[in-house]
């Protein structure tokens, strides 16, 4: 099922998302419908808490149109490791139309739980790594506008508070 995806300034994105305590067919389904959302939007990432559901669950795929789906689940997701540094354009499913540059780690190493809970370490560069990065925030409360300066951060609420009052300029 196809999920509505919050937009900032919606509140409910700035929730941290609670440890799920068992990886259950509700959690599956919630897995299953996220992706849904995530390629109708279309999307390489999307956090439940972006469909307001506050659990620490993220999925990403960064295949290619055309290519076969890489799509990995993580729940509870914690970063052990984190190395180098690189900046890229980041768009985001809750701010629609806006890509800014942002700075993250180069390579990142993420120990979570796949879709059947089973737990899984997985060692990440490039796209893949800031995806993980990006939707790991998510579950924080944190989103890429935290990672702006002062004169883009408004801008960009400026932009979407525009989009807000008149979602259909």
């Amino acid at each position: 099922m196809i999920r509505t995806i919050l937009h900032y300034p919606d509140k409910r994105l700035r929730e941290k998302a609670r440890p799920v305590a068992a990886v259950t067919p509700e959690i599956q389904g919630l897995v299953d419908d996220m992706a849904e959302t995530m390629y109708a939007a279309p999307g390489v990432g999307l956090a439940a808490t972006q469909i307001g559901e506050p659990v620490q669950v993220f999925i990403v795929d960064i295949a290619e149109e055309g290519q076969k789906s890489q799509l990995t689940v993580f729940i509870n997701p914690e970063i052990v490791a984190a190395e180098g540094e690189l900046t890229w354009t980041e768009g985001c499913l809750s701010f629609p139309g806006v890509q800014e540059d942002i700075d993250r780690a180069a390579k990142v190493t993420v120990r979570a739980l796949d879709r059947d809970g089973r737990p899984f370490t997985l060692t990440a560069e490039g796209l893949l790594a800031v995806a993980i990065q990006h939707e790991n925030d998510h579950l924080r409360g944190e989103l890429m506008i935290d990672h702006l300066g002062p004169l883009k951060k408004r801008l960009v609420h400026r932009k979407m508070q525009k989009r807000l009052e008149d979602p259909h300029p």
